[in-house]
């Protein structure tokens, strides 16, 4: 793992959780219960504080960074989509922020929000409980209801088990030449949620 002490900081990460390889982890990081870092994540914690709480997962290329001093915050469940950044924001327990989304400085996203992918949420910005945001700059669309919830609460069950599988599981191998005859079926006991 690319897991850097920066002057007096260095990375916490509890052993349950899974930092990718191919992720980098910089001074004041502390990394939770459950947690998956995946490939090509950044978290920078060279000025101010990372905090990543259980069962969260920040998926593929995603950026977390912050000014000087701040404490950027990740709580229970927080689910941060490919390719996202969070700059100096806080995300709320069990909130969904989309694919390629952008939280700026001094954010703050309260409980069981989701964050549309692509969305842009300004600096400052505070997203009440519950709420669904889309869009550049980001807007209030509805609330989330207990259906959409469920939903986004199931899907990050399969990422909290992740690091464990990934612990078990995982090894670099050469590639194979050709498919199997018998190359085994994923399951599909997750779908993308009907609208």
């Amino acid at each position: 793992m690319a897991i850097y002490r920066f002057k007096e900081f260095t990375p916490v990460v509890h052993e349950s959780a899974f930092v990718h390889p191919q992720a980098n982890v910089t001074g004041d990081v502390i990394i939770g219960k459950d947690v998956y870092i995946g490939p090509g994540c950044v978290l920078r914690g060279d000025w101010g504080r990372i905090v990543i709480k259980d069962g969260c997962n920040v998926q593929e290329n995603c950026t977390v960074h912050m000014f000087p001093g701040v404490t950027v915050t990740l709580h229970e469940g927080a689910h941060i989509g490919h390719g996202a950044i969070v700059h100096g924001a806080e995300v709320g327990k069990n909130c969904l922020v989309g694919m390629n989304a952008v939280l700026m400085d001094e954010v703050v996203i309260e409980d069981e929000c989701i964050i549309g992918a692509l969305c842009f949420v300004p600096q400052k910005t505070r997203i009440p409980r519950r709420s669904v945001a889309v869009g550049n700059p980001v807007k209030i669309v509805k609330e989330v209801s207990d259906e959409m919830i469920d939903w986004k609460t199931e899907g990050t069950k399969l990422y909290q088990q992740l690091p464990g599988e990934l612990h078990e599981h995982l090894e670099a191998v050469e590639p194979l030449r050709e498919v199997e005859a018998d190359r085994p079926k994923h399951p599909t006991s997750y779908m993308p949620r009907k609208k």
